[in-house]
């Protein structure tokens, strides 16, 4: 996951012109998510945070299902604002099973859409993902990263090991529903990536793949040893753009993409090598496998076995919207009627600010009577 970059509006591969009425969109559109976001972390989110003291589980679905709400208007952006096309194919998927998944890493806005596979199974507020330690800084967005406890990597092992098995072993309980999205490239692909990939992969005797970079194996075989015992699969996503790869600002204006594609390979955990040197030789061959996978994109400008997925339903999608925009208003109105919540918000922020620099995530306290011995939760 990468930091945005600016739009090139005289970009003539762009699906659509960005006339005003887009920008003026798309300025509105920013808006909206980032007061919304910003009103639903302050009033909300140290109250979610909070009550992991009694209960990660009943955090968590708390959690969940507010900033999932929030989460939801991403997907009705793309698909019914913007009019971007999300085509699934591959494996069929069930409902609401604990997974890892593995995605290869096109641009800086993968990660977003893999919202659109989540709310379509009814797991959106549950995804999490791997990402690197800068994002943690953005101001608001870190924060909520922090709230959804995204894991937060500096892409150094010495340092990365124990922060990820730490955080992963609190994600053990098979009844807290998760996604845990990891990019084992560990960075988006370029034509200058690509190249020092190939020739790593050279000198060691790997594959030499043209369309992804060679996958980093020890963060995936971590995942695997932590929870393998909780996960019923893992999904192996291959996602590619028609026409070109889109960035951040592409989205919120609606000039790109016209065409998102995911491929899906469901591969059920038991099917997966335990020990890790196989496992490691397995994700690299899943990679050569998405390596062919884009050639035949290119050239066939689809995946095989299409699926038709259901729509997404604008009814619920406006009732989710209308949802946030009610809440944000009135915590809008109490923050700026009231002085006490005006100073509730403005301690809400330091909280959230050091909590997530911190990296601050509380345990259930049991010594009291009513948690006590539900570590698990």
């Amino acid at each position: 996951m990468e930091v945005c970059r600016p739009l090139k509006t005289d970009d003539k591969l762009k699906h659509r012109p960005l006339n005003p009425y887009r920008f003026f969109r798309g300025m509105i559109c920013l808006v909206v998510f980032l007061s919304t976001a910003f009103m639903l972390l302050a009033y909300l989110g140290p109250g979610a945070v909070l009550f992991r003291y009694l209960s990660i589980q009943y955090s968590r679905k708390a959690t969940s299902f507010f900033f999932g709400l929030w989460l939801s208007m991403w997907p009705f952006l793309f698909e019914k604002i913007n009019g971007t096309k999300v085509v699934f194919s591959g494996d069929d998927v069930p409902r609401k099973e604990r997974i890892l998944i593995i995605v290869n890493h096109r641009t800086e806005v993968d990660w977003m859409y893999l919202w659109d596979l989540a709310m379509r199974k009814g797991c959106l507020g549950y995804i999490k993902y791997i990402l690197k330690s800068s994002l943690m800084k953005l101001p608001v967005l870190g924060w909520g990263f922090h709230v959804l406890e995204f894991i937060s990597v500096d892409r150094k092992w010495e340092t990365d090991e124990t922060i990820l098995h730490q955080m992963l072993s609190t994600f053990k309980n098979p009844r807290d529903p998760l996604w845990l999205a990891l990019f084992p490239e560990g960075t988006d692909f370029t034509e200058e990536k690509c190249e020092k990939s190939k020739k790593f992969a050279a000198e060691v005797g790997l594959p030499v793949l043209t369309n992804v970079l060679l996958p980093k194996t020890r963060g995936f075989c971590l995942c695997l040893e932590t929870l393998r015992g909780s996960f019923d699969a893992v999904y192996d996503l291959t996602i590619a753009y028609k026409r070109q790869c889109p960035f951040f600002l592409d989205n919120v204006f609606g000039v790109d993409p016209s065409e998102v594609h995911i491929h899906i390979q469901r591969i059920p955990i038991n099917n997966i090598p335990t020990s890790d040197a196989e496992a490691a030789a397995w994700l690299t061959n899943r990679f050569k496998v998405k390596d062919e996978l884009l050639s035949d994109f290119k050239s066939q400008g689809q995946f095989p076995d299409q699926k038709p997925e259901e729509q997404l339903s604008t009814l619920q999608s406006l009732l989710n919207f209308t949802v946030i925009i009610a809440l944000t208003t009135i915590f809008t109105y109490l923050t700026f009627s009231y002085k006490l919540c005006m100073v509730y918000v403005s301690l809400a922020c330091l909280y959230l600010a050091y909590i997530t620099r911190c990296k601050i995530f509380p345990m259930p306290l049991e010594f009291l009577p009513f948690v006590k011995g539900k570590k698990d939760d």
